[in-house]
């Protein structure tokens, strides 16, 4: 069994008070403190990266800081996901990632050492360099913070805010990995990929955005599966019902994961899509086609409700009116 006597309202709890959702529930204060009107900017906040006028085309602009707990873990695989979260931001917006900058903090040359040899490894891997940033030499801690242009057709982007009512819910991940030593909620599946493997894997989502094929996307990033469902669905005011046991996993044993530590996992490639029920078939013979295991989860709805279900019992996880994940709009009070 999936939840192994687990209930569907103790994985909605798990969620919900997972640091990884918690940490987002600032965002909308944020945001409304620093916005202000650009009238050659199409898309920002809400976004996994702004997305600016370019000619035809459009510039994606994103940037993401790592989590201090994984830089004292693991620096070198800091470095490295500093690189990974920042070309998935990119990729999630159906672009092509061109060359990123980065802001380091050093504490300790060892850190530094090992944070530079993985942000190289990720680099070469993908193939987008790092141009230029700026250094902290002396401070009394270490951080690396990096930011990344991408380019994409101004006709093939894709929004975190446009799922639609009726469209299927798909999570698409590369099951192929392993827990990674460091980080127990970090699943691997991309150091030990080829650069032509993982590169082929980026560009699927410029492939489906190119075909108008998915309504809205958004890379698995720190809040897991369901919250970054959660945070796709809040941005574009929709709601859904997920069927947990369609979920893309791993054998669970095998790893030694429960199905709750699953989807509170960072994977080192996934997606959560929205798609004409229509597309779903070739969606998933894409994603088939470089590795990845892609399976729809359940129907977007007008509900402004998040929804789990497994062997018919419902809970739900976020009711977005209420208590959304970033709570971007201003009728969302702070705190659930």
């Amino acid at each position: 069994m999936v939840l192994n006597g687990c209930s569907t309202a103790k994985i909605a709890t798990a969620v919900r008070e997972y640091e990884g959702v918690k940490r987002k529930r600032s965002i909308g204060e944020m945001v409304r403190a620093i916005r202000i009107d650009a009238p050659n900017v199409i898309a920002s906040f809400g976004e996994d990266a702004a997305v600016i006028e370019h000619g035809q085309d459009v510039l994606l602009l994103a940037a993401d800081g790592i989590w201090s707990r994984l830089m004292e873990a693991d620096p070198y695989w800091a470095g490295y996901c500093s690189v990974l979260v920042n070309i998935h931001d990119i990729a999630a917006m159906g672009g092509r990632p061109i060359a990123m900058v980065d802001v380091f903090s050093i504490s300790d040359p060892r850190i530094r050492d090992d944070v530079l040899d993985g942000m190289h490894a990720a680099s070469y891997q993908f193939g987008v360099p790092i141009v230029g940033g700026h250094l902290h030499p002396d401070t009394p801690y270490s951080v690396i913070d990096v930011a990344i242009l991408g380019t994409a057709a101004r006709d093939a982007v894709i929004y975190s805010h446009t799922a639609n009512t009726g469209d299927v819910v798909i999570i698409a991940i590369d099951l192929d990995g392993r827990i990674h030593p460091s980080c127990a909620l970090n699943w691997d599946s991309v150091t030990m990929k080829s650069g032509e493997k993982v590169r082929a894997q980026i560009q699927v989502l410029e492939q489906l955005g190119r075909e108008h094929l998915v309504t809205a996307g958004k890379d698995i990033s720190n809040p897991g599966i369901i919250g970054t469902l959660g945070m796709l669905l809040e941005v574009s005011e929709k709601g859904a019902r997920i069927d947990l046991d369609h979920i893309p996993r791993p054998d669970l044993n095998t790893h030694s994961l429960t199905f709750e530590q699953w989807i509170r996992c960072y994977p080192g490639m996934g997606f959560v899509l929205t798609a004409r029920p229509e597309h779903e078939k070739e969606i998933t013979r894409i994603f088939s086609e470089v590795g990845m295991t892609a399976h729809s989860v359940g129907v977007v709805n007008s509900s402004r409700e998040l929804t789990i279900s497994y062997e018919g019992e419902d809970t739900t996880v976020f009711d977005f009116s209420r208590n959304g994940v970033m709570h971007l709009f201003s009728d969302t009070p702070s705190c659930p």
